[in-house]
């Protein structure tokens, strides 16, 4: 995503770091992934992917596109599953 973010919207925080700010509980922060647009509430899952992707102009549209409720619910149950996969994932990729 940094490659995509050619006009440096966007701001990565590692939060498995200890000395990073964690504005939520940090179990929480590294089980979904979160997002917070400027001046909005902090987002997970699927919403927040879809507030990343609206900072990045090629991504733009998808954003939008999941602005719409059914379209946001689609992304949330695909990210769910991906969820559970994950961790076989992690272990197949060490």
């Amino acid at each position: 995503m940094r490659a995509l973010d050619r006009h440096s919207r966007l701001r990565f925080i590692d939060v498995a770091e200890g000395d990073a700010a964690c504005p939520l509980d940090r179990q929480a922060l590294l089980a979904r992934f979160h997002a917070q647009e400027e001046g909005g509430p902090i987002v997970s899952g699927a919403a927040a992917f879809a507030a990343m992707w609206r900072v990045i102009p090629l991504l733009r549209p998808l954003g939008m596109l999941a602005r719409i409720p059914f379209v946001l619910w689609v992304l949330e149950r695909l990210y769910l599953g991906f969820l559970r996969v994950r961790p076989r994932l992690q272990a197949w990729a060490r």
